[in-house]
């Protein structure tokens, strides 16, 4: 059983450099599977690749969401550095995927990708989790009481002590 946390608690500072990448894809023409398919089954093969070593610079298990026809991998990299060197060595399983995916697929509209990239620092990320295991950014850096970051979004993120807008738990 997952361990929640009770009460209200923030990830610890230690963001800077850390990376959040959110990758995925939307299956624009259900009933062509043969496109679609290939570029389905090719994520959980990067993501057994990259959850094997370490050294590659994925520092948390990956989340899955689903929403109707699109799917979205989140996850936290150690460094832009270590997320560009593994998406362009040819050795690993993504550059052949998305070599395929230019070659079969390209600009058909049968299935879409996408990625976005977002540098982390100390400085421009918030968090909160209320009653959660430790989750999201918090797993990859800690978690610790909001109390000790502060209690309001504004306190934590900007240093700007400001009474929180409904009491703290």
């Amino acid at each position: 059983m997952v361990q929640v946390n009770k009460g209200r608690f923030t990830a610890d500072t230690g963001a800077d450099g850390k990376v959040l990448f959110l990758i995925g894809m939307r299956i624009n023409s259900v009933l062509k599977v043969w496109k679609w398919l290939p570029v389905f089954v090719a994520m959980p093969r990067m993501i057994s690749e990259l959850m094997k070593d370490p050294e590659l610079g994925l520092v948390s298990r990956p989340r899955l969401f689903l929403s109707g026809r699109t799917l979205l991998v989140w996850q936290y990299w150690e460094s832009f550095e270590k997320l560009e060197a593994y998406s362009r060595d040819s050795d690993r399983a993504h550059l052949p995927a998305w070599r395929a995916f230019n070659r079969r697929i390209r600009d058909n509209g049968s299935v879409g990708i996408y990625h976005e990239t977002v540098l982390l620092s100390d400085a421009s990320v918030e968090t909160v989790y209320g009653n959660m295991p430790t989750f999201g950014l918090a797993g990859v850096t800690g978690a610790v009481p909001a109390g000790r970051r502060g209690q309001a979004a504004r306190t934590r993120l900007r240093g700007q002590d400001v009474p929180p807008a409904v009491d703290p738990y």
